[in-house]
C-alpha cells in the first residue's frame, strides 16, 4: 500500500510499473558500465599514449563516422528491430570484453603495447555512443508518448546515478588496482543487465515488431538526403542552427582537452589521474541527476533560443576562468568545472533546444531535416574540435592561447545565438501567418517565446484581422496562453466576431477573475448568442466572477431556463461554483427538480453532478438507472461510478448481458472509478456471473487491485476461466458426431462468444501485468490473415508475457486440437454434453435438455407448430439481417420475437396503413403489391422464408407503401414490434445496416417495377 501510494504521488500508473522494474536496473547498471569504460579507455590513453595525440584520434573518429553510420544502416536493414537491439548489446559486450581481455594479458605478461591504445579508444568511444543511441532508442520505442514522458525522468535518474556509482567505483579501484581494472569491470556490469534488457525487448519490443499487415510505402513528396541538406543551406535559419550544432561541441572537445592535459600535468602518476577523473566524473552526473529538476523550468522560462543564449554564456565565462587561471594553483579547478558545464550543457540542454527549432518545420519533413543536421554537425564539430586542439600539438600554440580562442569563440558563438533566436521569431511569425491552421495545430505550441517579445505579439495581433477563422482562432489561443490583462480590449472585441468557433476562442482566452462589471455586461450580452456552445461558454466565464457574485448570479439565474439542456447544467455548475448560499440553495433546487424529471436535461446535469462529486443527489442519480431512455441511464452509470456508489454494483452487473457497446463500457469505467471499496463486492461475485459480467469486473479489478494480487489470484481467474472454455470446445464436435447438426452450429456460435468474451478479459489481466501497446500488438498479430505472424503472437504469448501460466494457458486456446476433436467418439460425445448440462450457463443447459428431447423422439426439428428459443436462434442466424450477430445477441433478438401465423390471403401489410411490426418470414410466401402514379396496380415481388418485410414503416412510424398479403398458402412470420426493433438497431448497429441495405434493395425493386407498371 505504502508502494502504492508513492506510485501516486509520482505520477506512475499501474501500466508504468512493470517497465520501471525492468528497465531502470539497465539504465542504472549500463550507466555504472558506461562510466567504468570511459574513465577506464581515457585514463589508460592519456597516460599510456600521451594527451597531446587526442586531435589525431579525434580526426580518425570523424573520418570512421560516415563508416560508422553505414554500417548501422546496413545492420538496421537486414535484421528485424528487436534483433538490432540485442545484435547491438552483444556486439558491444564483445567489444568491451575483448578490450578487458587485452588489458589482462598485457598485465599479467608485463608487456604495454603502445599501439594498441588508439584503438583502445576508437572502439571504446563507439561502443560509449551506441550505448548511449541504444538505451534511449529502447526507452522511446518501449513507451507510447504519453508514457515516455512519465517515465523518462526515471530513466535519465537512474543512468545519472549510475554515473555517480561508477565515479565512486573509479575513484576506489583505480589507485588501488589500476585503470585497466576500471575498464574490466565495465563489461561486467553490462552482462548483469543483459537479463533485464533481454526480457524488456521479449515483453514489449518483439510485439510491437509483430507484422500487422500493413505496409510503409513512402510518401509520393518524400525528399532525398541530398534535398534536405540543400534546402538546410538555402535557409538562412536551418544554416545558422547547423553552425550552433558544429560549433557548440568543438569547444567542447576544446574544453575537454585543456581539461585532460591540465589533469595529466597534475597527475602524472597513472593512478592519482584515475582517482582525479573518477571524482569529477562523480560530480559530472551528480550534477546531471541536479540538472534534471530544473531544465524543465529552465527550458519554459527561457525557451529553446534563450537557453542557447545562456548555454553560450556559460561556455564564454568557463573559457575565461580557464584563461585567466591557468599557471595558477587553481588552474585544475577552474578547467575541471568548465570541462563538467561544457558536458552538461551541450548534451542535456542544448541537444532538447535545437529538437525544439525543428517543431516550426512540417511535421512529415522534421527528422529529415533533424537527421540531416545532426550527421553533418556530427562530422564537422569532431573535425573543428580537433583542428582546434592541433594548434598545440602541432603548431605549438599554449593552453593559454587555446583558453583565449576559446573565448573567442564562445563569444561567436552567444552572438550567433543572438542571430538565431531572431531567425527564429521571424521563421515563427512566417509559420504562423503562412500555416494550414486546419492541419497544424501543433504548431500554436512553439509560440511560448510570443510572449517576452513585443514585435512578434504584434503579428499576433494582427492575425486577429485575419480573413481566415481558423486564423483568428489560433491567435486567441496564443493570447489567452499569454495571460496578460493589456490584451483584454482586443479579446473582448473579438467576442463580436461573426464566427462561433471564434466567439468561443476569445471567450476561452479571456480572463474575468478580476474583470470590471462592465466588462461583465459586454460578455453577458452573448447569454442570447443562438449557438449554444457560446452561451454554454459565457456561463463558464461568468461563475470566475465570484469578486461579483450577485451580479452574476442575476444572469445565471436566467439561463436556468435556457432552451439547450447543455446551458442549463453549465449555469447549474457555474451557480454552484460561485460558492454563496443563495446560489447553492438555487442549484440544489434545479438540480433535484431536473434529475427527478430525467429526460435529455438530466444527462447533462449528471455530468455536473459527477464532476462536483455531490453525492446529496446520488439516490437521485440511482432511480435513473431505470430511466426509459438509453443516454440517460449511460450519464447516470457514469455519474455513479464518480461518486463511487458501490451499492450498485449488482444492478450494473446484472444488465450488463442485455447491454449495449456504449453502456456497457461506461459500466466498467465506472467500476473502476468507484476505487479500492469495489474490488471486495466485484471479488464476491465473480464466480457466479454471466461472462459479460465476468469480463467487466475482471477488467475493473485488473486495475484496482494491487500487482501482486493481479499477478497471484486474478491471474488464477483467468487461468481457470480458460480452462472452462476449452473444455467446452468439444462441444460442437459432440454434437455434430451425435447427428444434431443444428445444435452444433449453435454450440459453435456460444463457444466463439465465450472465447471472445473470457479472453478480453484476460487481455485486460496482461494489460495491467504488461502494456497495453504490447497486448494490442500481439492481438493483432493472432488476428492476422499471415500464418507466419500469428504463430508470432503465440510464440510471443507461449514465452510467457505478464503471467506465465495466464499467458501460456491463453496461447494453448488458440491452438485447437482439430484432429484429436475429429477422432472423438460418440460415447464421448454423450458423456461431453451430458457434462454441460450441469455447467451454469443456460446456452448449454438448454442445448443439452434439446438433445435429450430428441433422444425421446420430441425434438425441435420435429415441432412445427412453435419456435423455441433455439429453433428461433438456428432461424435468425440464416437471416441476412442477424447472420454477423452472436448467440447472446440472437438470444435478445428471439426473446423479443413472438410468432404469428397467417391464413392464405391474409394481410400483414396495408397499403397506406401504419404498422406497428415488421416481420421475417419463417414459412411460406408473401406477395408484395403496390399502385404506380398512372393508377395502375400490380405485383412488385414475392418473398419468401428469411426475408423481412414492414421494418421501414415500422421504424419510421409512416403508412406502409406496398401490400404484404399470404400467397398460396398459410405464412407462419416472427413478429418484432416498432420498440422493440429500435432497441435492436440501438444496441446493434449491425442490425441497422442490415435494415439500411435491404431498404436502398426494395427501392430499387420498387423503381424498376414502377417503371414497369408506368410503360
Amino acid at each position: 500500500m505504502i508502494a502504492q501510494q508513492w506510485f501516486r504521488r509520482l505520477g506512475i500508473k499501474t501500466e508504468d510499473r512493470h517497465k520501471l522494474w525492468l528497465m531502470v536496473p539497465v539504465f542504472l547498471l549500463c550507466g555504472i558500465a558506461e562510466t567504468l569504460n570511459y574513465n577506464g579507455f581515457m585514463t589508460l590513453f592519456n597516460q599510456r599514449f600521451g594527451s597531446s595525440n587526442l586531435p589525431y584520434v579525434y580526426v580518425a573518429e570523424a573520418i570512421i563516422l560516415p563508416l560508422e553510420a553505414w554500417f548501422m544502416t546496413w545492420l538496421a536493414g537486414r535484421l528485424s528491430k528487436p534483433g538490432l537491439m540485442k545484435a547491438m548489446y552483444y556486439l558491444m559486450i564483445g567489444i568491451v570484453a575483448v578490450n578487458a581481455v587485452v588489458l589482462l594479458g598485457m598485465r599479467m605478461s608485463g608487456e604495454d603495447f603502445r599501439f594498441y591504445y588508439p584503438f583502445l579508444f576508437l572502439s571504446s568511444s563507439f561502443v560509449v555512443r551506441q550505448q548511449t543511441i541504444l538505451l534511449w532508442s529502447l526507452a522511446v520505442d518501449l513507451c507510447p508518448t504519453q508514457q515516455a514522458k512519465r517515465l523518462m525522468p526515471f530513466f535519465v535518474a537512474s543512468a545519472t546515478l549510475g554515473g555517480v556509482a561508477g565515479g565512486l567505483i573509479t575513484q576506489v579501484a583505480s589507485p588501488t588496482l589500476g585503470p585497466d581494472i576500471v575498464y574490466v569491470l565495465g563489461p561486467l556490469f553490462l552482462l548483469a543487465a543483459l537479463y533485464n534488457y533481454r526480457k524488456a525487448i521479449a515483453d514489449y519490443l518483439v510485439p510491437l515488431a509483430l507484422r500487422t499487415g500493413g505496409g510503409n510505402e513512402p510518401e509520393a513528396d518524400a525528399l532525398s538526403s541530398l534535398d534536405y541538406f540543400r534546402r538546410t543551406l538555402r535557409s538562412p535559419f536551418l544554416l545558422s542552427v547547423l553552425g550552433l550544432m558544429t560549433i557548440m561541441p568543438a569547444l567542447y572537445f576544446l574544453m575537454e582537452f585543456l581539461f585532460l592535459n591540465t589533469a595529466h600535468g597534475a597527475y602524472p602518476n597513472e593512478a592519482d589521474f584515475g582517482k582525479m577523473f573518477g571524482i569529477v566524473t562523480t560530480l559530472l552526473f551528480a550534477l546531471a541527476f541536479l540538472l534534471q529538476l530544473v531544465s524543465g523550468r529552465l527550458m519554459a522560462w527561457l525557451g529553446a533560443s534563450g537557453m542557447l543564449i545562456g548555454i553560450s554564456g556559460v561556455y564564454g565565462i568557463s573559457f575565461v576562468a580557464a584563461w585567466a587561471l591557468l599557471g595558477s594553483p587553481i588552474a585544475l579547478a577552474a578547467v575541471s568545472g568548465g570541462y563538467m558545464l561544457t558536458y552538461l550543457l551541450i548534451y542535456y540542454s542544448a541537444e532538447p533546444s535545437y529538437q525544439l527549432f525543428y517543431k516550426i518545420l512540417p511535421l512529415r519533413q522534421r527528422d529529415g531535416f533533424r537527421f540531416v543536421a545532426q550527421g553533418v554537425a556530427t562530422f564537422m564539430g569532431i573535425l573543428l574540435g580537433a583542428g582546434l586542439q592541433f594548434l598545440h600539438t602541432g603548431f605549438g600554440w599554449s593552453f593559454g592561447a587555446l583558453a583565449a580562442l576559446g573565448a573567442i569563440g564562445a563569444a561567436g558563438l552567444v552572438a550567433l545565438s543572438w542571430g538565431v533566436r531572431q531567425l527564429y521569431l521571424k521563421e515563427l511569425v512566417r509559420s504562423l501567418q503562412s500555416a494550414d491552421f486546419t492541419e497544424d495545430r501543433e504548431l500554436a505550441e512553439a509560440y511560448q517565446e510570443f510572449y517576452r517579445n513585443s514585435r512578434t505579439m504584434g503579428a499576433v495581433l494582427a492575425m486577429l484581422r485575419h480573413e481566415s477563422e481558423e486564423a483568428r482562432e489560433v491567435a486567441l489561443n496564443i493570447l489567452g496562453r499569454a495571460k496578460e490583462p493589456r490584451y483584454l480590449p482586443q479579446l473582448l472585441s473579438a467576442i463580436e466576431d461573426d464566427s462561433p468557433k471564434v466567439k468561443i476562442a476569445a471567450l476561452r482566452a479571456i480572463d474575468l477573475s478580476e474583470a470590471s462589471l462592465e466588462d461583465m455586461a459586454k460578455i453577458a450580452t452573448l447569454l442570447e448568442d443562438p449557438e449554444p456552445d457560446v452561451r454554454k461558454e459565457v456561463v463558464r466565464k461568468l461563475a470566475q466572477m465570484k469578486h461579483l457574485s450577485a451580479q452574476a448570479f442575476f444572469f445565471l439565474r436566467m439561463k436556468l431556463l435556457d432552451r439547450s439542456p447543455m446551458v442549463v447544467a453549465e449555469a447549474v455548475k457555474a451557480m454552484y461554483l460561485l460558492e454563496s448560499a443563495q446560489s447553492y440553495e438555487a442549484c440544489y433546487e434545479v438540480i433535484e427538480h431536473i434529475l427527478k424529471a430525467g429526460g435529455e436535461s438530466a444527462i447533462y446535469v449528471c455530468r455536473v453532478v459527477a464532476e462536483l462529486e455531490m453525492e446529496r443527489f446520488a439516490p437521485d442519480v440511482e432511480a435513473l438507472l431505470e430511466d426509459p431512455h438509453p443516454a440517460v441511464r449511460v450519464a447516470a452509470t457514469a455519474c455513479l461510478g464518480k461518486l463511487k456508489r458501490t451499492t450498485v454494483i449488482a444492478r450494473l452487473l446484472d444488465r450488463l448481458p442485455a447491454a449495449d457497446q456504449e453502456l456497457y463500457q461506461v459500466t466498467t469505467q465506472a467500476l473502476i472509478e468507484m476505487g479500492e471499496e469495489a474490488s471486495d463486492l466485484l471479488k464476491q461475485g465473480l464466480g457466479e456471473t454471466s461472462p459479460r459480467s465476468w469480463r467487466a469486473s475482471v477488467t475493473a479489478l485488473a486495475q484496482l487491485l494491487p500487482d501482486e494480487e493481479v499477478s497471484g489470484w486474478l491471474a488464477e481467474q483467468g487461468t481457470g476461466k480458460l480452462a472452462e472454455i476449452a473444455v467446452s470446445a468439444a462441444l460442437p464436435e459432440a454434437y455434430r458426431k451425435l447427428g444434431r447438426e443444428d445444435l452444433a452450429e449453435l454450440a459453435k456460435l456460444r463457444q466463439s462468444d465465450l472465447e471472445q468474451t473470457i479472453r478480453a478479459g484476460v487481455w485486460a489481466v496482461l494489460e495491467r501485468l504488461t502494456d497495453e501497446q504490447v497486448v494490442a500488438a500481439i492481438r493483432r498479430a493472432l488476428d492476422d490473415e499471415d500464418e507466419e505472424t500469428r504463430s508470432g503472437g503465440l510464440e510471443v504469448l507461449a514465452e510467457g508475457i505478464g503471467e506465465r501460466k495466464l499467458s501460456q494457458r491463453l496461447a494453448s486456446g488458440w491452438q485447437t486440437d482439430s484432429e484429436r476433436l475429429a477422432g472423438m467418439t460418440e460415447e464421448a460425445a454423450r458423456e461431453a454434453v451430458a457434462r454441460s448440462a450441469e455447467w451454469s450457463d443456460d446456452w448449454w443447459q438448454e442445448m443439452a435438455e434439446e438433445w435429450r428431447r430428441g433422444e425421446r423422439g420430441t425434438a425441435m426439428k420435429e415441432e412445427q407448430s412453435m419456435l423455441g428459443r433455439l429453433n428461433k436462434v438456428v432461424f435468425l442466424k440464416k437471416v441476412p439481417f442477424f447472420s454477423d450477430l452472436s448467440l447472446e445477441e440472437l438470444g435478445l433478438i428471439a426473446a423479443a420475437a413472438t410468432e404469428a401465423t397467417f391464413e392464405d390471403g391474409s394481410y400483414l401489410l396495408k397499403r397506406g396503413e401504419k404498422n406497428p411490426a415488421m416481420y421475417v418470414v419463417v414459412e411460406g410466401n408473401v406477395e408484395l403489391t403496390s399502385i404506380s402514379a398512372a393508377g395502375w396496380e400490380g405485383t412488385l415481388g414475392v418473398m419468401g422464408p428469411g426475408e423481412v418485410c414492414g421494418a421501414n414503416s415500422a421504424l419510421e412510424e409512416t403508412p406502409s407503401s406496398v401490400t404484404v398479403q399470404a400467397f398460396f398458402g398459410d405464412v407462419r412470420a416472427l413478429e418484432l414490434r416498432r420498440e422493440d426493433v429500435t432497441r435492436l438497431v440501438r444496441l446493434y448497429p449491425e442490425i441497422g445496416i442490415g435494415l439500411l441495405r435491404a431498404s436502398l434493395a426494395r427501392i430499387r425493386l420498387l423503381e424498376e417495377m414502377m417503371m414497369k407498371f408506368d410503360s
